[in-house]
């Protein structure tokens, strides 16, 4: 047998090594989607909502202001009313700092948890939808319904694929607005006892949160970190605490009031207008210790 017909019949016994080609219209394969929540877009326009709730359109920002300003009073009162444990944090807490509000320009806002309430809310609290009554600007009484979801990743107290950063979302179901609500953890208590972090890489002490001060915010009872000015600075820097114009806003102290200014507008600041009194040092508002707290983390 020649050596030619040899390599022929073994080509046809031996299975073939060769890959199969690839067409060149194939579609390539897609990423996983790991998120949980999920937004209509990217940007201040179109990624503070929830997609489920989306109207189709942002809100104005008179309506944006109305939301937040509900979102937060709600918040606070249904989780007061049901004794679970949560404080406000990042930017609400910053405009906490300057007067018990919100930020003009917010377009959500934050509040944290202790891992252990996170995990009670998913048992007891998660997709639970809740009936509110406020009033309005105008006087007239305000309904509106909100939905407190917790995500499923959240007993996974690492960040992975960054994913999943939020740990629940208190949501306007009018308009899609939220709250985030995130959990704080001991991640490493062997070789960092009473670190807590969160999954976005913020980090604390024990004695930075602990024992929660009460106050007020957007005019109901409150949490916030004991060692709020201490996180402030770290988070924000000190600018952040005494500077006087952000986002097309400037602070006005005789109304103690961050007011919209007009693009046309050209005047020069008033040198003496920054004049501003932590809310640690004032006495009207000085925020209570609240020890009693204490005694939740032992």
């Amino acid at each position: 047998m020649r050596l030619s017909q040899l390599t022929f019949i073994t080509s046809l016994l031996l299975p073939s090594t060769i890959a199969t080609p690839t067409p060149e219209n194939a579609a390539p394969e897609q990423p996983v989607d790991t998120k949980y929540f999920h937004e209509p877009g990217a940007g201040d326009d179109m990624g503070h909502y929830d997609i489920r709730y989306y109207a189709g359109q942002p809100v104005t920002y008179e309506e944006r202001g109305d939301t937040l300003h509900h979102l937060i009073r709600s918040y606070l009162t249904v989780f007061r009313e049901k004794n679970v444990e949560t404080w406000i944090a990042h930017g609400t807490l910053l405009g906490w700092w300057w007067n018990g509000k919100i930020m003009p320009w917010d377009w959500d806002l934050d509040t944290q948890v202790s891992s252990s309430t996170l995990t009670w809310m998913g048992e007891h609290m998660n997709m639970t939808f809740h009936n509110y009554t406020g009033t309005g600007s105008d006087g007239l009484e305000v309904h509106r319904e909100f939905l407190l979801d917790v995500n499923p990743n959240s007993r996974d107290r690492l960040r992975g694929d960054g994913q999943n950063v939020i740990d629940a979302r208190w949501i306007d179901t009018r308009n899609g607005l939220f709250i985030d609500i995130t959990g704080l953890a001991e991640t490493d208590p062997s070789m960092q006892p009473g670190i807590w972090s969160c999954k976005n890489f913020h980090r604390y002490r024990t004695r930075d949160i602990y024992p929660l001060r009460e106050t007020e915010f957007e005019g109901v009872p409150a949490l916030i970190p004991y060692s709020f000015d201490r996180i402030l600075t770290e988070e924000y820097s000190a600018r952040a605490l005494t500077k006087t114009e952000h986002e097309g806003h400037q602070w006005i102290p005789t109304q103690k009031e961050w007011v919209k200014k007009e693009w046309n507008s050209q005047e020069p600041l008033n040198p003496n207008q920054g004049a501003h009194v932590p809310r640690s040092l004032d006495g009207e508002n000085k925020p209570k210790a609240g020890l009693g707290n204490l005694l939740k983390i032992f």
